[in-house]
C-alpha cells in the first residue's frame, strides 16, 4: 500500500525538510479539506502525523485528526506525541485504525508491549526513525545511539508486525528512499512489513522496494512536487488491498 502523508504543525498540513520544524512549506491551509481531496481521490490509506504533538509529548491536534477521521473512511494511521495509554485509547476510540508509537518504543518498551498484547498488532505500529542506523526520538530532536535492529528485534519479539521506518536524512529531500537499509531491515526481520518513509519519489522507486520485499511506502512531498499523483496511487491501493 502507499500511505500519502499530512504532517500537521499550527493547525496546517505542511512538510519539514530533514526533520527540520524550522524548515517547513505549508502545503494545505486546511488539512481536512486536503484528506477529503484524498477520500474522493479513492486512496484508501493516510499516514498522519502530529508534528506539534512530537515536540509537546502529547496529542495536540486532536481536533482536526477527529474531523479527518470523520471525511476519510479508508485506513487511516496517526503518529506523533503518542507516549501514554491515555493517547493510545484516545486515539483508537476516536475510530483510528491504527496508532504510531516511536518514541515511547524506544524509551518505554514495556508500555509498547502492553498495547500491543491489548489490541493487536494490526492496531499498533512501530515508528523508527533515525540516522546512519541509528534511532532518532522526540521528533527527531533527540538522536540516540541505539541501532534500529535492536529497537526492531525486542518489537518482533514483543509480537509487533508493522514498522515505518523513516531515514531522517532523506525525509523530505526527494532522493530516493534508502533501498539498502529497507531492503536490509526487512530481510533480517521477515516476519516484519517494513513500510517506506524518507525520499520516495515515484512509482519506480516504490516499484525497486518492493524487489526487496518492502511491499508499503509513504509518500509526502512527491505527492505536492507532482512526481506521483494520487491517481496512481489510488490505482496501486486498489491492486494492493492487504494493508
Amino acid at each position: 500500500m502507499i500511505f500519502p502523508a499530512i504532517d500537521l504543525q499550527d493547525g496546517r498540513s505542511v512538510r519539514l525538510y530533514k526533520g527540520d520544524f524550522a524548515k517547513e512549506t505549508i502545503i494545505n491551509p486546511d488539512p481536512v479539506d486536503q484528506a477529503s481531496q484524498y477520500e474522493a481521490a479513492g486512496v484508501g490509506a493516510l499516514h498522519l502525523v502530529d508534528l506539534d504533538g512530537a515536540k509537546a509529548g502529547k496529542p495536540v491536534n486532536v481536533d482536526i485528526v477527529k474531523r479527518v477521521r470523520a471525511s476519510f473512511t479508508g485506513v487511516l494511521e496517526i503518529g506523533g506525541g503518542i507516549r501514554d495509554k491515555d493517547a493510545v485509547d484516545l486515539y483508537l476510540e476516536m475510530g483510528v485504525n491504527r496508532v504510531i508509537l516511536g518514541s515511547v518504543a524506544l524509551k518505554n518498551p514495556e508500555l509498547t508491549k502492553q498495547v500491543i498484547a491489548e489490541y493487536g498488532p494490526e492496531r499498533i505500529v512501530i515508528g523508527v526513525d533515525g540516522k546512519n542506523g541509528k534511532v532518532a526520538a522526540e521528533g527527531w530532536l533527540d538522536q540516540s545511539d541505539v541501532p534500529m535492529t535492536d529497537l526492531i528485534g525486542a518489537m518482533v519479539a514483543a509480537g509487533a508486525k508493522y514498522f515505518i521506518v523513516t531515514d531522517v536524512d532523506r525525509d523530505g529531500t526527494m532522493q530516493g528512499a534508502n533501498e539498502d537499509l529497507l531492503g536490509s531491515l526487512q530481510e533480517q526481520f521477515p516476519t516484519a512489513r517494513i513500510v517506506a518513509s524518507g525520499g520516495v519519489r515515484h512509482l519506480e522507486d516504490i516499484k525497486n522496494l518492493e524487489k526487496r520485499g518492502v511491499v508499503d511506502s509513504i509518500v509526502g512531498k512527491a505527492l505536492y512536487e507532482g512526481t506521483i499523483t494520487l491517481e496512481e496511487i489510488a490505482a496501486f491501493n486498489k491492486e494492493n488491498t492487504s494493508c
